[in-house]
């Protein structure tokens, strides 16, 4: 009697797993898999990106600004007014200040003291120049925009922008409304990115409904004095530059109205009146409250049309401007839709007040479908969180992992590259403290466990996951590789399982799962996916890697990355260890399988198929778990076993010494007295030669 293999061959040599011919046998290996809530909304943006045959149209050509000068000294009469674009920061909100706060707070969490008036003439240059500008002037070695900007955010939006909180300048939402009374139409024209704009109008109690068009930060490189975004509000509203008035606080966005084209009512809320009337606007204003429709129509009793004055800083014409904007706009998809939209209107024959309102319906329709949408899929909703799309818009903390061994880094090198970033992460002092495990969880393989008392000074690897998730099985060997490896170390895994549907709450049938899977690290049964929101987790599996003072070090998601991990968690231990923090002290584990008596009365562990052998008085079972296949004969007597009990392998040879690794399909040809085999977590069929 022997064991030998049927499929796959034995590779050759010079042959590689990828070169093998598709076989039947083998076509259970790339059955696709569920797809991951990653890789979906990765997908969603690529399609929103690169979507085609939309009908776009230049913007309409403008003056250059030399040629500007000349136009506005012809004439002195005020011109139609057929839209508004207001800045958002200093014109609708009382947000300057505020801003100002927050960036104060993200220079203070890095050691360095500045004052909000360091930031007065960095002001409507968009968020990157605003924090860069300070810290250019401050000389702050080694700055990170993109980090300091989303610090930002955190900060302002959790300590300054909270909804309804009264922000508003009085008067700003009467002058929106008495506009659109008047027919003209409305848009916010803000340096500052989306999520600042929608958080501050709803702190100021402006919906963002009531405006014809939102143009951010997002989709330009150019931000003010560059009058890029003024040129996309203009061609999304379908209203020539020179039918456009601008209200604004900011000396740079004067100068972007003035580059544009475009009237300018300057408000003095934030430079002095002075000041701006040297950036020379069409109008002066104390505030919004004291800007009047008559201003915005026909220029007010006390208007002076003074000549437009090209600033020092602007160094192109707005022909240039607007090739890039156009270029912009064609590239970006939020735009594009609106203009989509627009276009679209305008072929019905160019009703512009309809168009209007078909836009605000349309709006209104999709708002309301995509509540329906939320409620009648709420199951699926509850996977979702603020902290996961913010993940999804911003990124979250994770080294490049683009130079592994693969592209020829040695893995010494690539480990002290992860030191470096665990060390910046640490001196930023901007991660995210991993918030503690509810109380009244259900963990399975140990006792309930907390981070400041039991996991404190150990390297934690938190793994989301979900018994149901295939993907989530096949990373098991992943973890066991690392518990195997740095099993004398002040390091653990920690399992958190984050149910995906109803049944899998059930702890039975997570232990179940622990026990089939011989998983040995501790287990928690997190059913409501308190942890998988406050982490902002948003696919299965991820996992979390933690510090021994509790914070988070890096987020990676899906299958592949036993290396990736292998180095963070090394670089982890030699980091800390030079601190001196880590704690060689053992978790006390209690495994479910030395707790489960089924284990105790039977002989099998997991069986998986049976197959007859009638005419023999044989029957053939596969123990899974066991890793062998055992004989019996027909009333359950024992005769023999294939393969050495519990050894995982794959291995021909006699029936000692063979090895399996999960079989599971049996299959038995009486003619040639074979019995086939899958050999499942080897991705093999065996055949085994048996006698009577």
């Amino acid at each position: 009697m022997a064991l030998k293999l049927l499929w796959p061959p034995p590779p050759s040599p010079s042959s590689s797993a990828l070169s093998r011919p598709n076989s039947f046998f083998f076509s259970s290996t790339f059955v696709s898999s569920p797809t991951p809530v990653s890789r979906t909304l990765d997908h969603l943006f690529q399609r929103r990106s690169k979507k085609q045959g939309l009908r776009r149209r230049p913007v309409s050509a403008c003056l250059k600004v030399e040629q500007q000068q000349g136009a506005a000294t012809a004439t002195n009469q005020w011109g139609k007014v057929s839209a508004v674009l207001f800045d958002m920061d200093g014109v609708l909100c009382n947000s300057e200040e505020p801003s100002r706060m927050a960036a104060v707070d993200v220079f203070a969490e890095m050691g360095v003291q500045v004052t909000v008036d360091d930031f007065v003439p960095f002001t409507g240059t968009g968020e990157i120049n605003f924090l860069g500008g300070v810290a250019n002037a401050k000389g702050v070695d080694g700055f990170d925009p993109e980090a300091a900007k989303k610090r930002f955010f955190e900060i302002y939006l959790d300590k300054y922008a909270k909804p309804e909180s009264g922000i508003g300048f009085p008067g700003a939402l009467e002058l929106v409304t008495q506009c659109k009374s008047k027919g003209l139409k409305v848009a916010v024209a803000s340096s500052a990115d989306r999520i600042k704009v929608n958080a501050n109008l709803a702190a100021a109690g402006l919906p963002i409904s009531m405006f014809d068009a939102i143009v951010s930060a997002d989709a330009f490189e150019n931000l003010k004095p560059a009058p890029d975004i003024f040129l996309a509000a203009s061609r999304i509203l379908d209203v020539p530059p020179s039918e456009c008035l601008v209200i604004e606080d900011a000396l740079a966005g004067v100068q972007a109205a003035q580059a544009a084209n475009m009237r300018c009512i300057a408000v003095t809320t934030t430079m002095s009146e002075e000041a701006m009337k040297n950036a020379g606007p069409s109008l002066i204003r104390s505030q919004i409250g004291s800007v009047s429709l008559e201003d915005i129509l026909s220029g007010g009793s006390d208007s002076y049309n003074e000549k437009m004055q090209q600033p020092q800083v602007l160094q192109f014409s707005v022909q240039k401007s607007e090739a890039v904007v156009t270029d912009r706009m064609q590239n970006s998809p939020i735009l594009n839709e609106e203009i989509a939209i627009s276009d679209k209107v305008s072929s019905t024959g160019g009703l512009q007040g309809s168009r209007r309102e078909i836009i605000r319906y349309g709006s209104l329709g999709i708002a309301l479908s995509c509540l329906y949408f939320a409620v009648s899929n709420w199951k699926a909703m509850q996977y979702a969180s603020p902290k996961a799309i913010w993940n999804v818009l911003f990124g979250v903390n994770s080294p490049s992992f683009e130079k592994g061994e693969s592209a020829g880094t040695p893995r010494f090198s690539r480990v002290q590259q992860f030191v470096k970033y665990i060390s910046d992460l640490e001196a930023r002092g901007s991660t995210t403290t991993v918030p503690e495990f509810p109380s009244k969880l259900d963990w399975l393989n140990t006792a309930p466990l907390q981070f400041r008392r039991d996991l404190k000074g150990k390297v934690v690897l938190l793994d989301f996951w979900t018994y149901c998730c295939i993907n989530c099985m096949h990373v098991l060997p992943d973890l066991e590789f690392l518990e195997r490896k740095y099993k004398d170390m002040p390091f653990t895994v920690v399992g958190v399982h984050s149910a995906k549907f109803d049944n899998e709450k059930d702890l039975e049938a997570i232990r179940n799962a622990v026990l089939r899977y011989n998983i040995s690290h501790p287990v928690v049964n997190d059913g409501e996916m308190y942890l998988w929101r406050e982490l902002g987790i948003n696919s299965w599996p991820t996992f979390a890697i933690v510090g021994p003072n509790g914070k988070l070090l890096a987020q990676v998601a899906g299958e592949g990355h036993r290396q990736d991990l292998d180095d963070l968690v090394e670089a982890a231990l030699l980091y800390y260890g030079k601190k001196k923090i880590l704690d060689k002290t053992p978790i006390p584990l209690n495994l479910e399988k030395n707790r489960d008596q089924r284990f105790y009365n039977s002989p099998l562990k997991f069986p998986g198929k049976l197959a007859i052998d009638v005419l023999n008085n044989r029957l053939f079972i596969s123990d899974s778990n066991h890793n062998r296949i055992v004989i019996t004969d027909l009333d359950g007597n024992f005769i023999l076993q294939v393969g050495s009990t519990g050894e995982e392998g794959l291995r021909d040879g006699s029936f000692e010494t063979a090895a399996f690794n999960r079989p599971q399909g049996l299959a038995y040809n009486p003619k040639k007295n074979l019995l086939y085999v899958a050999d499942t977590e080897n991705h093999a069929l065996r055949s085994v030669e048996t006698s009577n």
